[in-house]
């Protein structure tokens, strides 16, 4: 299959290409970027000499011929190619936060009006594998609703509240230079941030509801100086007591035939550059303390876009994505 990465400037760019090199199904033949069209893509991902030889472009949107693309733009950008790919038949994976929600929902939350809005498929494939094989485009989710979606999802049917509490890597809030991004503000520091207001709380509603909870649900992320992966710890706060013995078994059962979720201690180190995400509960009765890890760049991002990409085209899902976490 031919693979275009409209915005493969940025860290989820890199990611696409970096893995998708080992993909032998697919073979990335258009990498696009206004500002940089005609450099060479190993300008800005010096990682990947040796491995591309592209330069990146800026082609109409009418002439790109492949077979599928990923959107790694911002949003409100995706939404302007989506359509007119998919209308192609190109099939389309969506990196940017514009298809994740319904209309009137996603334009209360990021405040835009959506021009071009259709339903597509959620891409977690642990919870909706069915709607997104033989998908035409996906919404490919957020990094911090898949790491807290996939930590609280087999108690979500058991709670009435559920508290996420996740610290993530500074490559989370992308490449742009930034106040907040800058060394010596996050070296040796944590810190909060948007407490009770970011933007993926609604994604981790619409999850938990998916899976049939009534569950209230609350986020706050904290800052902290890695270069990537996300640790999640969710409060689960259950109708019923609930002893461990009990509580290991359901996520043992709920996640036993799921290749990229492992039942152990999470740990950054262990799921970084991969895209597993590590999952351990423990009981006090009726709360229970969920942790997950991810690589907030592979299954939080270009991993898990790779993923669906699998699944809407036929291929085995694990294919071209198995890689060992990068410890230490």
């Amino acid at each position: 299959m031919k693979v275009a990465i409209i915005g493969a400037s940025g860290y989820a760019g890199g990611e696409l290409i970096r893995l998708l090199h080992h993909h032998s199904s697919a073979k990335v033949t258009c990498a696009t970027s206004r500002k940089l069209a005609g450099t060479p893509l190993v300008s800005v991902h010096p990682h990947l000499k040796g491995f591309t030889d592209l330069n990146f472009e800026n082609p109409d949107t009418g002439t790109i011929d492949v077979d599928v693309a990923f959107l790694a733009v911002p949003h409100t950008a995706a939404m302007t190619y989506a359509g007119k790919l998919v209308s192609r038949g190109i099939k389309v994976v969506d990196l940017s936060a514009d298809y994740r929600l319904p209309k009137e929902i996603y334009e209360k939350v990021y405040g835009v009006t959506h021009t071009d809005y259709f339903p597509v498929p959620y891409g977690i494939p642990e919870f909706h594998r069915k709607e997104i094989i033989n998908a035409i485009c996906v919404a490919n989710p957020g990094c911090f609703p898949t790491g807290a979606a996939l930590a609280a999802a087999p108690l979500a049917c058991h709670a009435h509240t559920v508290i996420f509490d996740s610290k993530t890597g500074v490559s989370g809030a992308g490449d742009n230079p930034s106040a907040t991004t800058h060394y010596p503000n996050v070296g040796d520091n944590i810190v909060p941030y948007k407490l009770t207001s970011h933007r993926h709380l609604a994604e981790m509603k619409q999850e938990l509801a998916f899976l049939g909870s009534k569950a209230k649900c609350f986020f706050t992320p904290h800052l902290v100086p890695v270069n990537r992966g996300i640790l999640t710890t969710a409060h689960i706060l259950l109708n019923e007591s609930l002893d461990q013995k009990e509580v290991e078994r359901i996520y043992h059962d709920y996640y036993r035939n799921e290749y990229f979720v492992r039942y152990q201690k999470p740990s950054l180190a262990a799921v970084r550059g991969s895209n597993f995400c590590d999952i351990m509960v423990e009981s006090e009765g009726q709360r229970v303390v969920a942790v997950s890890a991810i690589d907030n760049l592979v299954k939080g991002a270009s991993g898990q876009a790779i993923q669906n990409m699998n699944l809407m085209c036929g291929i085995k899902e694990t294919y071209g994505i198995v890689y060992a976490g990068m410890l230490p």
